[in-house]
């Protein structure tokens, strides 16, 4: 009985509590909450001060007394206080109201996890949420999430693989029937990526990047594949660089940092082709993965998957490019889904309309 009162007067919500980004689902409203992973708070008395994109303005800028954390690592929780401050304040955030009667932040929770994490991590994120006010925690793998957020057949007898880029891990899977047949979960993504820029640019220039503008490179200037931007036309400093652009698909960026034999600041241009250079070695690792996942599937889910193509979700498959690099390395058709930064998201909404389908793909699930 209570738990009917509470189901009308509070909204069921959808969580992809991801590494870099937190996205929030709301029961007939959609996605509300976009904001990134970090939490601002007090060293001493571990007060918080800023969540998601006004801490991330943050990082790195924080005098002695302020610490700018991220709280998940590689897709699972580094700081249970952290996390669990961050998602009381989101679930807290989506039930505010100018109604007349008030919503009760008491919901029912669907988070999406990395199909790798151990037992205890799985049962720690369940924790963190039910401490910040769910009424009911539901944990779902992520890449059946993002099939289901992406639409794809996972119930029929022919198979669908999904490789889920996110930012703390790389999470591939081939579902048949309803289930998940295989899957590995690699913890090499997008702050790997980050790192590969940053320990080029060391080497290369003997320039020290921050987190953010590393961040701000693969984000803007990020490539896969040498025909990524040959087929755009794109804004640049001078007209000569512009005429370059034009002919050669390559791009160009001005990235500051600090020099490290004279200790100052330095700029510098570095061109598209620099940076695919940098993150290859990082692509490869999760191409390499995808080929061995491949090679352990049924030769039957291999021809469907042939048919199909692989589909690619998550942060990491908007790297330009990503999706032909990873079909010559494979040698199978690979397709981006609609909108792969919100696939997981979307797929803890679409669970929390139909209870046969979360009784089905749930990997933990009920009440504190």
């Amino acid at each position: 009985m209570l738990d009917y009162i509470f189901g009308l007067l509070s909204y069921d919500v959808g969580i992809d509590l991801g590494t870099a980004n937190t996205l929030v689902y709301v029961k007939g409203k959609g996605i509300v909450i976009r904001e990134p992973s970090v939490v601002a708070r007090h060293r001493k008395t571990k007060q918080v001060l800023a969540i998601g994109e006004e801490a991330k303005k943050m990082l790195g800028r924080t005098p002695a007394t302020i610490e700018a954390i991220r709280p998940l690592k590689d897709g699972v929780i580094a700081d249970f206080d952290a996390t669990e401050a961050m998602l009381k304040h989101y679930i807290l955030k989506v039930h505010e109201s100018g109604k007349i009667i008030p919503r009760i932040p008491k919901p029912r929770v669907v988070v999406g996890i990395p199909s790798g994490v151990t037992e205890v991590e799985r049962r720690a994120v369940q924790e963190a949420a039910l401490s910040a006010g769910a009424r009911q925690c539901f944990l779902i793998e992520e890449p059946m999430a993002a099939a289901i957020g992406a639409a794809l057949p996972i119930s029929d007898a022919g198979g669908v693989m999904v490789v889920d880029i996110g930012g703390g891990t790389s999470e591939m899977a081939v579902i048949s029937l309803g289930g998940i047949v295989l899957n590995k979960s690699i913890r090499v993504a997008g702050d790997e990526m980050d790192e590969a820029i940053v320990h080029y640019m060391r080497l290369k220039y003997n320039i020290l990047l921050g987190e953010r503008t590393a961040e701000e490179i693969k984000v803007t200037q990020g490539n896969a594949h040498q025909s990524a931007f040959s087929d755009q036309r794109l804004a640049s400093s001078d007209e000569k660089t512009e005429e370059e652009t034009k002919k050669s698909g390559t791009r160009f960026m001005v990235v500051r940092g600090r020099d490290l034999e004279s200790g100052l600041p330095r700029s510098l241009k570095i061109s598209s082709e620099e940076v695919r250079e940098a993150l290859m070695p990082v692509l490869k690792q999760i191409t390499v993965v995808v080929a061995e996942l491949i090679e352990e599937t049924p030769p039957e889910l291999v021809s469907d998957i042939l048919e199909r193509g692989i589909m690619l979700a998550g942060g990491g498959s908007l790297i330009a490019g990503m999706d032909k690099f990873m079909s010559e390395e494979t040698r199978m058709p690979v397709y981006v889904v609609d909108d792969p930064m919100t696939a997981v998201v979307r797929g803890c909404g679409k669970v929390l309309d139909d209870i046969e389908l979360l009784k089905r793909v749930k990997v933990v699930g009920g009440l504190r």
